[in-house]
């Protein structure tokens, strides 16, 4: 799943796998290899850099579901209150979410084995 997804966004750049892996320091081979899902456990510092060459959030990488699904959503709603009553700030969001979602990521590979 996350292969295809990079995939997807990529070509919706209009990139090449050459450009993507080159401007994301990595290989091209280990980039197909990730798209191809021959790779399918990539480590979040290679996602957060594919990311930031593709110019998404992480979570656009390992779950591409609708932001607004999830924004009409009342337990995500409900979710969002008890964040900021705990004094969560929204500059430490990014990094809990990067956490959250690469747990996710890696609870459903343990589940396709």
């Amino acid at each position: 799943m996350i292969g295809k997804n990079i995939k997807k966004i990529r070509e919706q750049k209009g990139l090449t796998l050459s450009e993507c892996a080159q401007r994301a320091n990595i290989s091209k081979s280990y980039l197909s290899n990730i798209e191809r899902n021959l790779n399918q456990n990539p480590s979040i510092h290679i996602l957060e850099k594919i990311a930031e060459v593709l110019e998404v959030d992480i979570g656009m990488l390992i779950d591409m579901q609708s932001e607004s699904q999830v924004l009409s959503d009342p337990e995500w709603i409900e979710f969002i209150k008890e964040l900021k009553k705990s004094g969560v700030e929204k500059d430490e969001l990014q990094e809990l979410k990067k956490v959250i979602e690469f747990a996710k990521w890696q609870n459903e590979q343990k589940d396709k084995d």
